[in-house]
């Protein structure tokens, strides 16, 4: 594999960072920058600056309104995206429903959607969870019963994230109970304005109410939301969660968030402290070896070879790396990391301390929230497993 890019890919990376540049407005960078709390009007002005030049959908093909950039193009504008301060595109739309819809939607159903995901104007959230069905998906209970030309859905999803702020999502629901588990499952796409659909907000320690429940009480869905065929759901699933779980190690936001750990550790007078720093050059060698991990992945998508099954192993670094970062930032401040009032914090004051409090003030509530990172997409000893499985033999 050769890691060098060429003078064509350079040259395409100084065209996605000089229009970045140019279009990312800076009051959203400085709050990426500095883990600012993003409203939804952030994230999604973010997704339609995106969408109108074309590349919210940056990993779509041609045929379906994509720009058909090769791996490592896609690679190299991600990278760009998070290193500029760019907010996270809110996945579930462009990211892990559409490839779905792409691949095993019809042709009315990919006409219908995949508009609406590629302009950032309709906000996709995920029912995939319920309680009790986390890890071992395949044990999900809400039921969609067929009743002419609708199903007839039932049942709860939760930690559904940012269901605040869904217009539609796609949802696995038991279709049948004959079988295996995972035969009977149907990937069904629900409007979130339905009658019997209601959005429970769950609080965090943080005071945000990132995640959700979702309750579907006699829910109507027109049959023609159904994706494929019914009770073949799981293999949807499967084909999305590879999707999600390559999102989950998200290389590129590590090496942005690393240079912020830096600069704390510099604030906060602990850069000198040779201990601490070797923590700081461990973290940055495993987050190289992630990045040549994914380059080993794009290399080999590049020249056509099939890559190793390795969305879990992605998954599991990258969040381990995402919990370790957030960890030395709250070492790196000490006792400046806890004050955290919210409403002062978004005000610009978060009271009288010296040090950098500011950059310092959602340390506290970052490192707790990271802790869900290993848990979700599949937790890490599950995917441990899969990794055993599936690619060591």
């Amino acid at each position: 594999m050769d890691l060098a890019f060429t003078p064509e890919e350079q040259a395409f990376r100084e065209e996605i960072r000089s229009w970045v540049k140019a279009n990312l407005p800076a009051e959203i960078s400085y709050k990426v920058h500095n883990a600012l709390r993003l409203t939804r009007d952030d994230m999604q002005r973010w997704a339609k600056i995106l969408g109108k030049k074309g590349w919210l959908g940056w990993g779509w093909p041609k045929e379906f309104g994509g720009p058909g950039w090769n791996a490592v193009q896609k690679h190299l504008f991600e990278e760009e995206c998070a290193l500029a301060g760019a907010p996270r595109v809110v996945p579930f739309g462009p990211v892990m429903v559409a490839p779905v819809i792409m691949a095993f939607g019809n042709k009315e159903q990919q006409q219908r959607f995949l508009p609406g995901i590629a302009s950032g104007e309709v906000w996709w959230s995920q029912g995939y969870s319920e309680p009790g069905s986390g890890s071992d998906l395949a044990s999900v209970k809400t039921r969609a019963e067929r009743k002419g030309d609708k199903y007839i859905v039932n049942g709860q999803k939760t930690w559904t994230t940012l269901g605040q702020y869904g217009e539609w999502i796609f949802c696995l629901v038991r279709t049948s109970n004959e079988g295996k588990p995972q035969t009977g499952i149907s990937f069904l796409l629900i409007d979130m304005k339905s009658p019997g659909v209601s959005v429970r907000p769950i609080k965090l320690l943080d005071g945000e109410s990132e995640v959700n429940e979702v309750w579907f009480d006699n829910v109507e869905v027109p049959a023609e939301n159904l994706i494929g065929e019914e009770n073949k759901g799981w293999t949807y699933a499967k084909h999305l969660l590879s999707h999600e779980r390559t999102n989950i190690a998200d290389v590129n936001r590590a090496k942005r968030e690393l240079e912020r750990l830096k600069r704390i550790a510099r604030t906060e007078g602990v850069w000198d402290d040779v201990r601490f720093r070797d923590q700081i050059a461990l973290l940055e060698v495993d987050v190289v070896a992630l990045e040549m991990l994914v380059l080993r992945v794009l290399s080999a998508e590049k020249s056509g070879k099939n890559s190793l099954d390795i969305a879990g192993l992605l998954k599991i670094k990258g969040s381990e790396i995402q919990q370790r970062y957030s960890e030395l930032m709250m070492l790196a401040a000490g006792p400046y990391s806890l004050p955290f009032i919210e409403e002062a914090m978004e005000a610009g004051w978060q009271g009288n301390f010296p040090g950098g409090v500011n950059a310092n003030a959602p340390l506290a509530s970052t490192y707790f929230n990271m802790r869900k990172t290993t848990i979700y997409g599949g937790s890490n000893e599950v995917q441990r497993n899969i990794v055993a499985q599936t690619v060591l033999g």
